[in-house]
């Protein structure tokens, strides 16, 4: 006997559902676009009552959204009030074009290829200091991996990675964190990227951080908290993704044998499963958008200034995107997944998580002929429904 779930449109920021978002989508999602509290009330943090938006579920709802950047403004009514402002992600053009421009050519593909002998290279460090047996892959190599290659482009210290980690995890987290160590966290951030920028001014080097010092728009320098804004998105967004996206990977290829096998055999599948993966467990699960006209969408009025939510795992998992959505497959077409976004916006460094992913995936391969679960609990995250990964992932890992 089948039991239907009957969720509401707060579900979708209950922190229950944040380890498994997707009944809560399959259910929601006819209503979309749906009304819903998307920030409560916390006159802690200066917001004096529910702010509502409209959740935008159906695929085609999304991929619309996300190319229509004049009526979708990635200008944010709340900026600021949980944190610094992020560059890029929450500009429009012409502000964004002129942002983008300056750290474009750190994430080209041809960049990203220059970068594969670093990324190889940390890769297998932290897998010989893995070995074989059981091993929480979060905490020894999906974390490290990605941040001390970001490290590695900005130019700060790569040994400090789990620091890098601790203020990255506060400016997501959004429920069961103290809001005083928060803000903690997030002060000594915005005072370390002050001093790496007043130290690469006075004495350049070859990399990002030098990149912002020196950068002009129009004749004029970055202002200093434009420079950390940049240096916050390039902290978080160049972590967060690829972390989650090789939790995701591992777990989902732990519980698929045959398909291990299937790898080891035929390494042009590498990618495929990558992409799949993307689409099936989206790393980043939503991001905001403010309304700049009324509009009817999917047959809903939508006011001009009204906070709109692009979910981008609900797209990715729609069956009008994609045939069996909820199943695993290697065999469709996924060019227009939307786990990197579309647009203008597309997010910038997804060559380099592609490139992170496919060596680290091969160099898996490489070592070990299964994996299997550890006896401890694999553990999503449910500080924040903004990504979708695990704090805690131990796997078996068998060496030859």
């Amino acid at each position: 006997m089948s039991t239907t779930l009957s969720f509401t449109p707060d579900d979708l920021v209950a922190r229950q559902h944040f380890a498994n978002p997707y009944p809560v989508y399959h259910t929601l999602r006819a209503q979309s676009p749906i009304r819903y509290v998307s920030i409560p009330a916390n006159p802690d943090s200066g917001i004096d009552r529910p702010i509502m938006a409209w959740g935008l579920l159906k695929y085609h709802d999304v991929y619309t959204a996300l190319r229509d950047h004049d009526t979708f403004s990635s200008e944010s009514p709340v900026a600021g009030q949980f944190g610094p402002p992020l560059v890029l992600i929450q500009d429009d053009p012409p502000r964004h074009t002129r942002f983008r421009r300056i750290v474009n050519k750190a994430f080209t593909l041809k960049r990203v290829e220059t970068l594969e002998p670093a990324i190889t290279k940390i890769t297998n460090e932290l897998l010989d200091r893995i070995g074989s047996g059981e091993a929480d892959i979060v905490d020894t190599f999906t974390v490290p991996l990605p941040m001390r290659v970001i490290a590695r482009l900005m130019g700060i210290p790569e040994e400090d990675y789990a620091t890098f980690k601790r203020w990255s995890d506060a400016f997501l987290s959004t429920v069961g964190t103290d809001r005083n160590e928060r803000m903690k966290n997030m002060q000594d951030m915005v005072a370390y990227f002050g001093q790496m920028a007043i130290a690469r001014r006075s004495q350049g080097a070859d990399d990002l951080i030098t990149a912002l010092v020196e950068a002009e728009i129009e004749g004029e320098s970055l202002q200093d908290w434009e420079i950390l804004g940049f240096c916050i998105l390039l902290l978080i967004a160049g972590n967060e993704t690829t972390t989650n996206l090789l939790g995701n990977l591992f777990n989902l290829l732990t519980d698929r044998p045959e398909l291990w096998q299937q790898l080891r055999n035929d390494r042009s599948l590498v990618e495929p499963v990558i992409e799949e993966t993307l689409r099936y467990e989206s790393p980043v699960q939503r991001l905001f958008r403010t309304a700049t006209r009324d509009l009817e969408f999917s047959g809903t009025k939508i006011r001009k200034g009204d906070r709109v939510t692009i979910f981008f795992g609900a797209a990715n998992r729609d069956a009008d995107g994609f045939s069996n959505p909820d199943d695993f497959r290697l065999d469709r077409t996924l060019k227009n997944h939307v786990a990197f976004g579309m647009g203008i916006h597309y997010c910038l460094g997804a060559p380099l998580a592609r490139a992170e992913a496919r060596i680290a995936l091969n160099a898996f391969l490489d070592r070990f002929p299964c994996l299997t679960r550890g006896v401890a609990p694999a553990i999503r995250q449910t500080a924040t429904p903004i990504v979708f990964g695990f704090s805690q992932l131990p796997l078996v890992l068998t060496s030859r």
